[in-house]
């Protein structure tokens, strides 16, 4: 389900413009309750006098016990508890002494006792301030509590970027190695032209692989052409021992996957489909859209995988008898990235049946870049027959690998 993209601003997002409408919203609240007990009861109307002046007596005194509490919150537990109440008493009886002072200047006060009238006074004088207190520490201990979340899920977000990045960055030295002694083979041959051509294709994927922010995503027809520039290079090692075939639906050439997603896979195959057969071995792929989802398959029909090296974790794992020594370090980091980027919403398998072959088939939620840039607005409408959104075609990519200059010497 997409989600809207609405972020509601929090009430407390201005602290200064919350604090003040706090104040006005909860003193002025309290002077209408009070003057409206005080008509209800038949009271004279220059009671109102005497409770507005409680009411602003009041008001300023929260004004002072916040700048008190602010100082007192950040220190410890012990002293802010301790200081608070002796704070919160000291006040209160400023609070009561003024009320008092004040019926008793207005003839309000019943009885002549100032000390009577002054306990009487305290105890409600103090319910007032400390529901305050308790209020005040409430809220800012919320926000405390608030911005330590979003500190730790801007940590987890940096953590999680920066474990992306590393996967991503993770290229086999292997294939790197293997291109520069292919290329320095070849200028000892005196193939120039071949060599140069290598060259610039190596530096081609290289900032095809680092264009790309970390975490980013790019479309299926994007990573096709980086694939064709990775076995563009890898074509002129393995000459006709690598075959390549690429199937890819138009609707799925426009759909996101995270960059340099398949790379992997690919090296793979032909580091233990090609590489270690005479004959070499063909690599497919296979891109398609499957209801709501994209599907897709890489495949090559080398040697199957055997039970050793099934990592633990990875799924669908079919042993065979025939499969090479596999460190399964590539596959581990697909599984990683792809939970990183989708968490449950992905399917991630692994198949290697016992007549040979080997293929991985992946799963993602179908988006496109409108989606991407719109931060998974809501759903497009249905189609009339109530399926899946209506996607207009596009022109597939390009699926036949790039031309190759001539065949070059092979390096192991």
């Amino acid at each position: 389900m997409a989600v809207l993209p609405i972020r509601p601003t929090p009430f407390f997002a201005n602290k200064n413009q919350a604090f003040w409408n706090l104040q006005l919203g909860g003193w002025g609240g309290a002077a209408m309750l009070r003057a409206m007990s005080a008509l209800a009861n038949g009271q004279p109307p220059d009671r109102l006098v005497i409770i507005l002046i409680a009411t602003i007596t009041g008001f300023s005194l929260s004004l002072i016990l916040a700048v008190v509490y602010g100082q007192l919150i950040r220190q410890r537990p012990l002293v802010t508890w301790g200081a608070t109440a002796v704070v919160l008493m000291f006040a209160t009886g400023v609070y009561a002494f003024i009320d008092s002072w004040v019926l008793q200047v207005a003839g309000a006060a019943t009885d002549g006792n100032f000390v009577s009238l002054f306990v009487g006074m305290y105890f409600i004088d103090l319910t007032l301030l400390g529901a305050w207190s308790a209020l005040y520490y409430a809220i800012n201990f919320f926000l405390q509590v608030e911005e330590q979340a979003d500190r730790l899920e801007r940590l987890e977000a940096q953590a999680t970027s920066a474990q992306l990045a590393m996967l991503r960055y993770q290229l086999n030295p292997h294939f790197l190695f293997n291109t520069l002694n292919s290329i320095s083979t070849l200028v000892l041959l005196k193939q120039s032209e071949t060599a140069n051509a290598m060259l610039t294709r190596l530096s081609s994927f290289l900032r095809h692989t680092l264009v790309t922010q970390p975490g980013g995503k790019v479309s299926v027809a994007q990573e096709v052409e980086t694939l064709q520039l990775y076995l563009g290079i890898e074509q002129m090692r393995f000459e006709e021992r690598l075959r390549t075939s690429f199937r890819v639906e138009p609707q799925a050439a426009k759909a996101r996957l995270p960059a340099m997603l398949l790379q992997p896979l690919v090296e793979n195959a032909i580091k233990y489909g090609v590489s270690p057969q005479e004959e070499g071995a063909e690599i497919s792929i296979v891109a398609q859209v499957v209801g709501p989802r994209l599907r897709v398959t890489v495949s090559d029909t080398g040697p199957g995988m055997t039970m050793n090296d099934a990592e633990d974790g990875l799924p669908a794992v079919r042993p065979t008898h025939a499969r090479r020594d596999s460190t399964g370090v590539g596959l581990t980091n697909i599984r990683d990235r792809l939970a990183q980027a989708y968490g449950e919403e992905h399917r991630f398998e692994i198949r290697s049946p016992e007549s040979g072959g080997f293929s991985v088939l992946i799963e993602l939620p179908y988006e496109t870049e409108e989606q991407d840039e719109t931060l998974s607005a809501p759903q497009a409408a249905p189609s009339q027959q109530g399926g899946a959104p209506i996607q207009k075609p596009s022109a597939p990519p390009a699926v036949l690998p790039p031309s190759l200059p001539p065949k070059a010497h092979q390096t192991t």
